[in-house]
């Protein structure tokens, strides 16, 4: 809607950025791997937080395809990192148990909860601005408690 198409080119539009997401996600979750592999996990996943809170920031700013194009590549690049990065950090602080499929149950809600909030809180402030401009700077908000809250990590990661 806040992007400037040209007659009948937003659904092409978001079907290739889509498809460049989904693309560009497999060089940058095995970008993501090696910098875990350098950085640890917590540091790389706060390098990761802050890469999609400049996106989103960036994202109330976008206003031509080739913008959107170019924000759908970066989101590519740590999309699919930092889903995988999060579960092997997870699976990480986890007791040592046979059940693990309860741990990862009670992750895969708490992912669907955020999805849930995420979601709603884009849609109300929408709602109440008539922007996804302003929508979007909630999002990167979001993003700056993760980083934050990231920082209250034991230090310890190795098992």
């Amino acid at each position: 809607e806040e992007i400037e198409w040209g007659e009948g080119e937003e659904t092409l539009g978001l079907i290739v950025s889509i498809l460049l997401i989904q693309l560009i996600a497999i060089p940058g979750a095995i970008g993501i791997s090696k910098l875990s592999a350098k950085l640890g996990n917590i540091k790389a996943l706060q390098l990761v937080t802050i890469v999609w809170t400049i996106l989103t920031i960036w994202a109330y700013f976008i206003k031509t395809p080739i913008q959107f194009y170019i924000t759908a590549a970066f989101v590519g690049l740590v999309m699919g990192g930092i889903q995988s990065l999060s579960r092997s950090t997870y699976s990480k602080f986890i007791p040592e148990t046979t059940d693990t499929s309860s741990y990862f149950s009670f992750y895969d809600a708490t992912e669907k909860i955020g999805i849930v909030i995420g979601m709603f809180m884009f849609g109300f402030l929408e709602a109440i601005t008539g922007s996804m401009r302003n929508s979007v700077l909630v999002i990167a908000t979001f993003f700056i408690i993760g980083f934050f809250l990231l920082m209250l990590v034991p230090k310890q990661e190795e098992k």
